[in-house]
Parts: C-alpha cells; structure tokens; sequence
C-alpha cells in the first residue's frame, strides 16, 4: 500500500508563466467566440436568459482551441465531433434511463469516453456535453436529439470558426490553427 501513495509524489515542478503574447492571443479568442455564441443567443431567443444555446461546455472548448490550439483535443475533428458524439449519447442514455438518474449520468459520461476514442474525437468538454443532456433540465430534454444541432454542432462551428480566424492572426507558428482537420 506505502508503494501505491509514492506514486502520487511530484515528478517535476510546475511549468512557468506562459508569455504575455500567448495570453493575449488566448484571451481574444476566448472573448470572441464565447461572445459570438452568447450573442446569437441572446440576439435570436425570444427569452435570451433561458435559451439553450450557451452551454457550460463550451467555456472548456474555448480553453482548448484558444489556449492551447495545437493541442490533440483542439483539433476541429476532436471539437465537433466530440461534441456531436457526446451530445447523442447523452441524449439517448437520457431517454433510455430517464427513471434512474445516477446511472444516466455515469453512462452518458463513460459511454462518450468509449466512443470518443473509438472515433478518434477525443475532446475532454464533451465529457461535460453528454452530462448536461442527462442533468441539464427539462429546457435540454425537451430538445431530445435537437440538442446535438442545436446548441452543441451549432455553437462547436461557431468556435471553431473564430478559432480559424483568431489563432492564424497570430504570426506565431505555435499559434497557427489547425493541426489537422480529418
């Protein structure tokens, strides 16, 4: 048992600061592709503090494609694709296991793992995605499979659009997005 918890010792120290430059290029597309999604929604619904096109989700996508754009999981495969994934399973476990909450919510949430990997569309968010059709109320279930359209493909595109325009602005190779399409 004293090997298992030496296991969990540091192996390193912790990296340092990013540069500002980075930081910066982060926080703009960060801004604007959280802004373009909440501003469609606010913008199109008739009661823009209900509408379901902001996800909690998509604040961690924007962490991934604007902070760390050559990242595996960045990757506009692994963004929307993830999602969409995600976003059925989750749906489907739902309706499935509407009785049994618990079980939802593990299922949604490991079932998306699976198939994530399976497809080669891992893209940690979409954890989140599958999670919140299970536990996201009944303006999530009253959308059914509509959900995955819209908010998740829809709001992912929008992302990945300010994404493409936003992180090749930069003159920073590092910066330059994507890695990979398919």
């Amino acid at each position: 048992m004293r090997f298992y918890f030496t296991r969990m010792r540091s192996k390193d120290i912790c990296p340092p600061r990013q540069p500002l430059k980075k930081i910066v290029w982060s926080w703009i597309g960060a801004f604007c592709g959280i802004y373009l999604v909440a501003g469609l929604a606010f913008y199109t619904a008739a009661n823009p503090m209900g509408s379901m096109f902001v996800i909690g989700s998509f604040g961690a996508s924007a962490v991934l494609v604007y902070g760390a754009p050559l990242a595996e999981f960045s990757q506009p495969r692994n963004l929307i694709g993830g999602s969409v994934i995600s976003a059925l399973i989750g749906v489907a476990v739902y309706q499935v296991f509407t009785d049994y909450i618990v079980l939802a919510c593990a299922l949604a949430v490991s079932l998306s793992i699976a198939l994530m990997y399976l497809t080669r569309t891992l893209h940690p968010p979409a954890g989140a995605t599958a999670l919140i059709a299970v536990i996201g109320g009944e303006n999530v279930h009253q959308l059914g499979f509509l959900y995955a359209l819209m908010p998740v493909f829809l709001g992912t595109v929008l992302l990945l659009i300010v994404a493409l325009v936003v992180n090749n602005l930069s003159t920073d190779p590092k910066r330059h997005y994507p890695v990979y399409w398919v």
